[in-house]
């Protein structure tokens, strides 16, 4: 029951179909990740992600820089690290692949009917980890096209933002619905671009949440399914042996547990998380 989770849910690469696009379909397909939004070709990232010390040098330099040409003002730099910072959970949650994992661990909790075991702190923590690993990639290329060259000083703090944004917008289009962007294209009565990398995040970001509240709602369902029918089982038993008084859930607990544990479901349901995302 655990294998079809990591086929729920599959990503949209364009979005021509659902618009009444002005322009040819073939246009709209998302650019191959082997090519940087510098325009260089690369099989994979040159590093990994970006270290806590180079986070650290970023804001350092970022606010301690000399201001040269028409490069931001150091001011201007902090008020805008400082409000990033301040808005930091949000992004982590409705712009990564938190959303999806922390709703999938939530259903399981629920149709495992165990209250609060796992607690709370324990979902959030392991869907933290998890979309830290799901992410790895897309850390690693923001790392290589944004912090590094900036850190090398051979882009400044205006061309790095504008990267980092790319990279992280690159991973909501492939996870966004068809359906989604075209919704959010015609609300905000713009022509269809040549390439969805040209929409702005104020389209993409809600596509990409609504997106990844289908997909795991899509998944809770498909989880919730043998759970539920554990649940009936044992309510006809208990009604044809007439212990009504007997409350269900009570006795299909532990046959819940049991089935969750002898297919090895937390394996199952992050390898499945993680294999969800592309």
């Amino acid at each position: 029951m655990f294998v079809i989770l990591s086929t729920a849910g599959p990503p949209a690469a364009g979005f021509a179909q659902a618009v009444p696009a002005r322009r040819d379909a073939s246009q709209f397909s998302l650019p191959k990740m082997d090519t940087d939004i510098s325009g260089e070709n690369r099989s994979e990232p040159a590093r990994g992600g970006p270290s806590i010390s180079d986070l650290l040098t970023v804001v350092d330099k970022a606010t301690t820089g000399k201001e040269e040409g028409k490069d931001w003002t150091t001011p201007v730099k902090l008020v805008i690290i400082f409000g990033g910072l301040a808005i930091l959970p949000s992004l982590l949650i409705m712009m990564t692949s938190f959303t999806r994992i922390v709703i999938v661990l939530s259903f399981v909790r629920r149709a495992l009917t165990t209250q609060t075991i796992p607690p709370t702190i324990a979902i959030v923590g392991l869907g933290l980890f998890l979309t830290f690993y799901t992410m790895s990639p897309t850390f690693a290329k923001l790392n290589t096209l944004s912090i590094q060259p900036y850190l090398s000083d051979e882009i400044d703090f205006k061309t790095a933002g504008t990267r980092g944004g790319e990279c992280i917008k690159e991973f909501m289009l492939r996870q966004c619905r068809q359906a989604d962007l075209a919704l959010f294209v015609q609300m905000a009565k713009i022509d269809p671009p040549g390439n969805p990398t040209d929409l702005g995040l104020h389209i993409v970001v809600p596509a990409f949440i609504i997106s990844e509240f289908r997909t795991a709602f899509e998944i809770g369902c498909l989880l919730f399914i043998p759970f539920l029918l554990i649940d009936m089982v044992i309510a006809s038993i208990l009604l044809s042996a007439g212990m009504m008084l007997l409350p269900p859930v009570m006795i299909s607990l532990p046959f819940k547990l049991i089935l969750f544990v002898l297919v090895d479901g937390w394996s199952l349901l992050a390898k499945s998380l993680s294999l969800g995302f592309n």
